[in-house]
């Protein structure tokens, strides 16, 4: 059997923030920036100083990285070319918020009218990973019942303690920005995604929304592609935390999508115990203390992450993945997370433009080669032709 034959396929969206490299400040040149760039493949979003990539589906996570780092560097030579510096963090260190401005795009127009200040100061950035699940009704189960997880990749991913000039106390303030909205967190329990599309509908019916694409769970069916969308997860400098957090998504949605086929009932999600091990790991990142998924009691992050790791064994070694999957694990956690990289860099001089300039440095240090050690396997193609794309 070849390695990648119990793959199911995986794709990741990178939301990235335009950077003055004169003043360090987000500068909103999105429209002219994409003008440059391959329209399949890079999109707006919300705000003027942030644009979107997309990847191609891919089996192999050597594949998706690859194709993350390509996308990275043509963005960032594009963006050299007009003085400006692309920035994968959740949150943007340094900020004007009287200068940002939503796409003129009459969606996003709209929704600066009907949302106000929530709109204004949405200028955060995520890594999206969508996973293959094509049957429906079992995603709308499985995302659900993926809520204990999450919190896990968030931290791994928390990359926004600053804001609006400032340090929050947060790894991931982006976070706390983000539930602001009506539709964010845990997603309920459905049965079916007949019932699922059913409570979509009653929210846009009611005008609080306008559109499923207002839909902002952790996790969500995708309503336009096959798969379950991961959207808990900050914006990641350095593209090893994005294929670490897509191929331990990936193992997870795995495991309980086989889990739900065996009509396994699995063990109550508690939607508030998972808003508030959000909230932990969005507080402490990899340096404090998350919620542990199986007990419910604090424990340090390392040790989560690791008991994490070790128990999608069975399904990371089915899909290739275990020997890459330990090594970029031991080193997340022996690196540390962004949030208290950034805060080094900062305590140095006391100047954000220094921790700006780190993030600049390695969202476009992007260079992805597999260490004599790893297992490389049959290499495995696209899992199809088309883009992951989803917007705000």
């Amino acid at each position: 059997m070849s390695e990648f034959e119990g793959a199911i396929s995986v794709g990741v969206e990178e939301e990235f923030h335009l950077v003055d490299l004169d003043t360090r400040l987000p500068a909103v040149r999105a429209q002219t920036l994409l003008e440059s760039l391959p329209q399949e493949r890079f999109t707006e979003e919300l705000h003027r100083s942030m644009v979107e990539s997309n990847s191609a589906p891919f089996h192999a996570l050597d594949d998706l990285a690859r194709d993350l780092c390509v996308m990275r560097q043509t963005l960032t030579r594009r963006a050299h070319e007009l003085g400006l510096g692309i920035m994968a963090a959740g949150s943007a260190p340094l900020v004007d918020m009287e200068r940002l401005k939503v796409f003129p795009e009459p969606r996003y127009e709209q929704m600066l009218s009907d949302f106000q200040q929530l709109v204004r100061e949405q200028l955060i950035c995520g890594t999206h990973v969508h996973v293959e699940a094509r049957d429906r009704d079992l995603a709308v189960v499985v995302a659900h019942r993926l809520a204990p997880w999450l919190p896990s990749l968030l931290a791994l991913s928390a990359s926004s303690p600053f804001w609006d000039g400032a340090d929050t106390g947060y790894a991931s303030y982006r976070t706390l920005v983000w539930q602001r909205w009506p539709t964010t967190g845990p997603l309920a329990r459905f049965d079916s995604a007949a019932d699922y599309d059913a409570m979509v509908a009653e929210l846009i019916q009611s005008g609080v929304i306008a559109d499923a694409g207002m839909i902002y769970f952790d996790v969500r069916p995708s309503d336009h592609l096959p798969t379950l969308e991961l959207r808990i997860g900050d914006a990641c400098p350095r593209v090893q935390d994005v294929v670490l957090i897509a191929g331990l998504y990936r193992a997870l949605v795995a495991r309980e999508l086989a889990a739900a086929r065996n009509a396994s009932p699995g063990d109550e999600v508690l939607l508030e115990a998972a808003r508030a091990a959000t909230w932990q790991a969005a507080r402490s990142g990899l340096e404090g203390e998350l919620v542990d998924p199986v007990e419910g009691v604090p424990r340090p992050a390392a040790d989560v992450i690791k008991r994490l790791v070790h128990g999608l064994r069975p399904q990371l070694e089915a899909a290739g993945d275990w020997e890459l999957i330990s090594e970029l694990s031991r080193e997340a956690l022996g690196r540390g997370g962004s949030a208290a990289q950034q805060r080094r860099a900062f305590g140095e001089r006391g100047e954000l433009a220094d921790v700006v300039d780190l993030l600049l440095l390695e969202t476009r240090s992007c260079a992805w080669d597999r260490p004599a050690g790893r297992s490389q396997g049959a290499r495995a193609g696209s899992g199809g032709d088309e883009h992951v794309q989803g917007k705000l």
